[in-house]
């Protein structure tokens, strides 16, 4: 993974007081978010609880040095992040430290400390600290950090935490509704929520749940592949199908489009297409070589259907099932479309064995993150062949479709590489320029769009200057700004708006 595969484990408690032991559990959530948005590739908290099984540890277990080590060789981590906190008066404070593993080298303390209120300030601080520790040339700024906490209330933070990492059904649910009531549009509590519900064999809340999460948010991939579960088992298989296509529209990975196949093969259609991907990108999983042996012989493919199962059971010889349909296809039998089949289960009372193309129920997110990534890297391969302008161009394309989704830092890391590929490009400097003015950094913002305005007048940048006007009140000036804009772009709807906004205020463009 180029040096970016992160384990953060959970920070130590010594504020002796067990009631904010949740607060360590926090720091992987936090940081696993700030870092991934920095462009490293953070180790779920599922792959993480892998690892602590694997080496007979316990989740809640603090490792040492030595076990550290072993922790992050089990999952090839390049990096380790430790750390702890304090509390006195309201105040918390907290320290990190980063284990370079391949170097065996443990970084100096990280520190950062404020009122417990501000926790989100803290791990924002800290991540970005830690950014540049394990990247000296990591140039997104602090300040973009600080304002990424989605102004989540430290109560709902706290029902989210404790609800992901409870140990009962019963309690994750209620504690992860409790952060949903407290702030609706929470995507993570949403996505843990409705996993939850599914878990319970809840699916029509679930997939209720889960569609919540808006399919800009990047946990709407995770979110799509359980609501595509949730209506799969609710019989409901063209909606399951159209669930599985979003995700395997963006990420098409193979037990997704593996469920997209099996989804519009219940529906009497051919899927044999869609399962051959699955196989074809995955060819050691006997399911996918089963599932399109099984296609095939609904064709009447005899002889494609015997390849495949006997493919499926090299893979997996003790598969009952497999050994079933070989059975089934050596004595020339065909199979009726899934849709008249009799249930989901493979089995018939009268006709004994049916065989069913078979769903993927597990969703690995530490292989979705990693396919992401690889298609990260993929694409800055793909950019580095493209002329300078042309490269800074697509940059800001992404870093305005992270805009849009309220990704400042993820969009700040594409505005910048746009700006490094061509310093001359208005329309990135325009981009950062949005984002300095999120982030609160006015006079950054300010002379980053008068930077853009001096390569080329733009609609972006004179819009960043009249917001920035308004703001402080400066009405004629940015009565200015929103007048440049408007005769570059007559019918801008942003600029319109500016416009009204001024003229309520009793301000009129000159």
């Amino acid at each position: 993974m180029g040096g970016r595969l992160v384990l953060v484990l959970p920070f130590d408690n010594r504020s002796g007081q067990s009631n904010l032991s949740w607060i360590g559990d926090s720091f992987p959530d936090t940081l696993n978010q700030r870092l991934l948005s920095a462009g490293f590739l953070p180790i779920s908290r599922d792959d993480r609880q892998y690892a602590l099984d694997h080496l007979g540890l316990p989740v809640d277990f603090r490792p040492s040095r030595a076990t550290t080590i072993q922790i992050a060789e089990t999952l090839d981590a390049d990096f380790v992040i430790v750390g702890s906190y304090t509390t006195s008066n309201g105040r918390i404070s907290v320290q990190a430290q980063v284990l370079e593993v391949n170097k065996l080298r443990m970084s100096a303390p990280l520190l950062d400390s404020s009122e417990l209120t501000r926790l989100f300030d803290v791990q924002n601080a800290i991540a970005w600290k830690i950014a540049r520790q394990m990247d000296p040339h990591f140039n997104i700024a602090e300040q973009t950090f600080l304002a990424s906490s989605g102004g989540v209330p430290l109560s709902a933070f706290e029902n989210y935490i404790r609800g992901t990492d409870a140990t009962s059904p019963q309690e994750r649910i209620r504690r992860l509704q409790l952060a949903v009531q407290s702030v609706p549009d929470y995507s993570a509590a949403l996505l843990s929520l409705g996993k939850a519900q599914y878990g319970q064999r809840e699916y029509d809340q679930a997939a209720a749940t889960l569609a919540k999460i808006p399919q800009t948010d990047r946990r709407a991939l995770e979110a799509g592949f359980y609501i595509g579960l949730s209506r799969f088992n609710e019989a409901k298989y063209s909606d399951a199908e159209s669930a599985f296509s979003f995700v395997a529209s963006r990420l098409p990975l193979p037990e997704v489009i593996n469920n997209q196949g099996v989804a519009l093969s219940r529906q009497g259609r051919d899927a044999t297409a869609l399962l051959q991907r699955a196989s074809a990108a995955d060819p050691n999983d006997a399911d996918y070589h089963y599932n399109v042996a099984v296609s095939l012989l609904r064709r009447g493919d005899f002889a494609g259907a015997q390849r495949e199962v006997d493919q499926a059971l090299k893979l997996k010889p003790a598969d009952s099932e497999a050994v079933s349909l070989q059975n089934r296809i050596r004595a020339g039998r065909t199979v009726t479309p899934a849709a008249s089949s009799p249930g989901t289960t493979g089995q018939s009372p009268t006709e004994g064995f049916v065989p069913l193309e078979r769903i993927r129920r597990t969703y690995s997110e530490a292989s979705f993150r990693q396919a992401a990534f690889q298609l990260d890297q993929i694409r800055a391969a793909r950019m580095a062949t493209l002329p300078p302008a042309q490269q800074a161009t697509e940059y800001s394309q992404l870093g305005q479709d992270y805009l849009a989704q309220g990704l400042i830092p993820e969009a700040e890391k594409e505005f910048q590489a746009a700006i490094s590929a061509d310093a001359g490009s208005s329309i990135a400097h325009a981009g950062l320029a949005q984002v300095r003015e999120r982030s609160g950094s006015t006079n950054d913002a300010r002379n980053e769009a008068h930077e853009s305005l001096r390569l080329h007048p733009n609609v972006a940048a004179y819009l960043v200057l009249a917001r920035i006007e308004l703001l402080a009140n400066h009405l004629p000036e940015s009565a200015s700004n929103v007048g440049n804009a408007l005769k570059l772009e007559p019918n801008n709807s942003a600029a319109l708006g500016m416009k009204q906004a001024l003229q309520t205020r009793g301000q009129s463009l000159p």
